[in-house]
């Protein structure tokens, strides 16, 4: 299990650059092929199409390969996608080749997040918030490395490296074992086909599932949640620096050192989500993590000082950091048994948020002020905090309904 958990934190290191590559160069990039601003986001739309994809499919890709074929299938389409960029061939080979990249790390990400929510039994927040540690980092790291190679006249060489960590990522799930693990990543296991189909949790008890009446909408319903999270997380790193400009009249630099202060906060936070929702609770951390980011996100437009803000973003980053690694967890415990379906789903609902809110948030600073972005940013997460409480109280009462048909049975 230790190795699963190291090569899976490498793994997750790996797509945390992945994800933000094309953006760290995107500058250079459109320059070098003369392209527009549109041009570019087609690439990444066509990168996002390819990621949806692969998360999507996750699934039936086990089905067919295994775990392991999946994983080898998901590195190996990731290496020829940053193989493909390293020569930069034609623009419009560059657009075919962005949903291969997508499809790569999508499910990458997908895969090793279930196996580990799947297959970790002791301390499964711990091992999941370190993975969102490492991503974190990957996401943190490529945008300083991406300034620091277009500074040397080196940005070209991006690409190569990812290829060559993506290869070097398919060899190491090639070969290296992971003892009694063995079996289940080169076979599909059907304990959670078994498990979803009878409703049954690990201890025997009643729950509900995503073939019930009562499992859908709690699906459902953490999908808009993931949705939302995702698409607030994005419209914060996207327009941040644009709202800490306006509000606070600072200037653009130290405008974007907001979005810096936030990511360490986010990675940080990440070390200490898994501990503290093991204590609390997975519930419970997540109603007192998002009321409290609910609650810093309000005061936010109404302080103007630089270093007051900057310290409600720190704030912010440390409570929403391990949002998203635990609500996984959460539903995958009262959704016992469809880790690699219920995982797939969700990580592909924040995905669509990640796209598609900051077009929304995008369209609300170009019409009004920064403060009002703001405040749609805060209705949303009130929205997403009320989609937890409703599940929460749906979760409760389905269980204690099935615990009493199984004493009645």
């Amino acid at each position: 299990m230790r190795n699963l958990l190291w090569i899976g934190s490498l793994s997750y290191l790996l797509i945390g650059l992945a994800h933000v590559v094309m953006g760290a160069v995107l500058e250079e990039l459109l320059q070098y092929f003369q392209r527009d601003y549109s041009d570019g986001g087609l690439l990444i739309f066509a990168q996002f199409s390819g990621f949806l994809i692969g998360v999507l499919t996750t699934p039936w890709w086990s089905k067919q390969l295994g775990r392991r074929g999946m994983i080898l299938l998901a590195f190996g389409a990731l290496t020829l996608g940053q193989s493909v960029y390293s020569f930069l061939p034609s623009w419009e080979w560059m657009i075919v080749t962005a949903p291969l990249a997508g499809f790569g790390f999508g499910m990458v990400e997908a895969a090793i997040g279930a196996l580990v929510i799947g297959f970790v039994h002791k301390n499964k927040a711990v091992a999941m918030s370190r993975l969102e540690v490492f991503f974190g980092i990957g996401a943190c790291v490529m945008p300083v490395l991406g300034s620091v190679l277009i500074m040397m006249g080196l940005w070209k060489i991006s690409f190569p490296i990812l290829a060559a960590m993506s290869l070097g990522m398919l060899i190491l799930w090639s070969f290296i074992s992971f003892g009694s693990m063995d079996a289940v990543l080169t076979k599909q296991d059907s304990s959670e086909e078994k498990g979803a189909a009878s409703g049954t949790d690990i201890q025997g008890e009643e729950a509900p599932s995503l073939n019930g009446r009562r499992g859908l909408p709690l699906l459902f319903i953490m999908v808009v949640f993931f949705f939302l999270y995702v698409g607030i997380e994005m419209s914060l790193v996207h327009f941040l620096p644009s709202i800490l400009i306006e509000h606070s009249g600072t200037s653009s630099a130290l405008g974007t050192l907001g979005v810096s202060f936030f990511w360490i906060a986010m990675v940080i936070g990440r070390l200490f989500a898994g501990h503290l929702s093991e204590k609390w609770g997975y519930g419970r951390y997540l109603l007192m993590n998002g009321f409290g980011s609910l609650l810093v996100m309000a005061i936010i437009p109404l302080i103007t000082g630089l270093a007051a803000s900057y310290s409600l973003i720190l704030l912010l980053g440390l409570l929403m950091a391990g949002l998203f690694a635990i609500g996984l967890i959460f539903t995958n415990q009262i959704l016992p048994g469809t880790a690699e379906r219920t995982t797939s789903l969700l990580i592909a609902a924040g995905g669509l948020g990640g796209a598609l809110l900051p077009l929304l948030t995008g369209k609300v600073m170009d019409q009004y002020k920064s403060v009002i972005s703001m405040w749609t940013l805060i209705g949303l997460m009130a929205l997403m905090m009320a989609m937890l409480v409703i599940v929460i109280r749906l979760s409760d009462s389905v269980l204690v309904v099935d615990r009493k048909v199984n004493v009645e049975k």
